[in-house]
């Protein structure tokens, strides 16, 4: 039979962790919580994933990426970002061509349909983003945006 464990001493650093005041658990389910308000309002309408939407708003703003480009970009998961790509390919919103200078790499780009479909899902996407920022005075919104700013990791 197994000893048993003897619990550790109760001091700052071993301490149950309390996630409610847990900075990244706080701030992924902010993330969660907004992210899934948005996507709701698309998944009904056009049968795509967060995921899916974020590739397709990547393409929409920087064409011509290949897949590890939209990761890095995103700071998505790869693997995410490859199921979501076959998706969006096969669905006709996002087309794959071969780079010129190097057959290895492919090149990204929103079709006609992933154009009409982003132009219908990027206003409403606003509209949720202006809905959750509506709460915040002017003051406040600055702030977060410098506060966001200064957490965000540096891109190497």
């Amino acid at each position: 039979m197994p000893a048993k464990r003897q619990p550790v001493p109760a001091t700052a650093e071993h301490a149950p962790l309390q996630l409610e005041h847990f900075l990244p658990y706080r701030l992924s389910i902010l993330s969660n919580t907004i992210s899934q308000a948005i996507a709701d309002d698309y998944q009904r309408r056009y049968d795509i994933s967060v995921t899916e939407w974020r590739v397709m708003a990547v393409l929409a703003r920087f064409d011509g990426l290949s897949a590890r480009e939209v990761a890095e970009r995103t700071a998505m998961d790869k693997v995410a970002v490859s199921r979501a790509l076959a998706r969006l390919v096969e669905a006709g919103r996002v087309s794959r061509a071969i780079h010129d200078d190097d057959k290895r790499r492919s090149v990204l780009s929103l079709t006609e349909a992933g154009w009409v479909m982003h132009d219908e899902v990027a206003p409403m996407a606003r509209a949720r983003e202006r809905e959750v920022l509506a709460r915040l005075d002017a003051e406040e919104r600055l702030w977060l945006e410098r506060i966001l700013d200064k957490l965000q990791p540096a891109k190497p």
